[in-house]
């Protein structure tokens, strides 16, 4: 048996998918009617959106089979996300790379196979629609234009996915993207006494920018800024722009001095880049910082209200700083 290779883009795979927060969720019938149609189109038994996680190919939706996920591993899917078109096997027990396959000696007893990748506009293949027989299939030219054309469909539904939780200057998690995920993890940190913070940011002098160069050159600096703390901050930690020149980073396994200190480092970063850019302007920001503690804060709208009030102060104390030339 062959297990599947890892795409060059893993990490960054990954992390579209999870953006979409789809993992784990609930059948939903806009997915359910597409792998309906495949299966009534095609005449085939087993019909699928498979999710590639980490470890485990994930279904969205699976018609035919009673099962929500296999190991990665073993799946066919997995083969399919390494390439642009449609993967096909007509026969897998005659094929050497999947005819002693636990999926094909075994239920649900996999002998036809055809996957088409689901991309999003990034370009990360996230997963297939596919299609299953146990039995071995012929699939002619026009089979593979029909499979294509409901993949098209249900990357559609993805892209809007996609788009409801991401800022489409900025790349990042938009408001609706930021709260889904940082829920869920306030959830986690309450449960498990995991130290956490807040931190809001808002830029400074932003709209002299756009007036003085306009807003092209504004779009610029959100997403110059943005990308400075992406370079700057962990993985793990939560970053998203609520609107406008507002941002927020959730940091968990994080104490109020830490965030601190990475903040104090990020200006640091954000003054190199200054000095390197040699623009008429420079970036520069306020920020306001609340640990989280899930005996006083009732919830993440809370926290996002109290470090924006801290910010807003520290932004005033900047404006008199500077008006007595401090």
């Amino acid at each position: 048996m062959k297990t599947p290779d890892l795409p060059n883009d893993e990490e960054q795979r990954l992390e579209d998918l999870k953006s979409l927060n789809i993992l784990d969720t609930a059948f939903e019938e806009k997915f359910d009617r597409l792998t309906r149609m495949a299966k009534r189109m095609f005449d085939i038994p087993i019909a699928m959106v498979s999710l590639i996680d980490e470890n485990r190919q994930w279904f969205k939706s699976c018609i035919g089979l009673d099962i929500h996920e296999t190991s990665r591993d073993v799946s066919f899917c997995g083969h399919t996300i390494l390439g642009d078109d449609i993967f096909l096997i007509n026969d897998a027990t005659k094929d050497e790379r999947f005819s002693d396959n636990p999926l094909v000696t075994g239920e649900p007893n996999i002998v036809f196979y055809a996957g088409c990748p689901l991309k999003l506009p990034s370009g990360s293949k996230i997963g297939t629609l596919c299609i299953i027989d146990t039995k071995p299939r012929d699939f002619t030219t026009e089979d593979l234009e029909t499979l294509r054309d409901l993949a098209v469909m249900v990357e559609n539904e993805m892209t809007a996915l996609h788009y409801a939780t991401m800022d489409d200057l900025t790349k990042i998690s938009n408001r609706r993207g930021f709260s889904m995920l940082s829920e869920k993890t306030l959830a986690y940190v309450g449960r498990h006494n995991i130290e956490t913070c807040v931190a809001y940011f808002d830029l400074d002098n932003f709209k002299e920018i756009n007036d003085q160069f306009g807003h092209k050159e504004g779009d610029i600096v959100l997403c110059d800024f943005s990308n400075l703390m992406l370079e700057h901050i962990r993985e793990s930690d939560i970053f998203g722009r609520l609107g406008g020149d507002e941002f927020v980073v959730l940091f968990t396994s994080a104490t109020l001095e830490d965030i601190e200190n990475v903040i104090d480092g990020f200006e640091t970063k954000v003054y190199d880049y200054n000095q390197k850019s040699n623009k008429a302007y420079d970036i520069e920001f306020s920020y306001g910082i609340v640990q989280y503690n899930p005996a006083v804060h009732e919830d993440l709208d809370e926290l996002l209200k109290l470090s924006d009030e801290k910010m807003y102060k520290n932004k005033e104390k900047k404006k008199i700083f500077k008006s007595l030339d401090f």
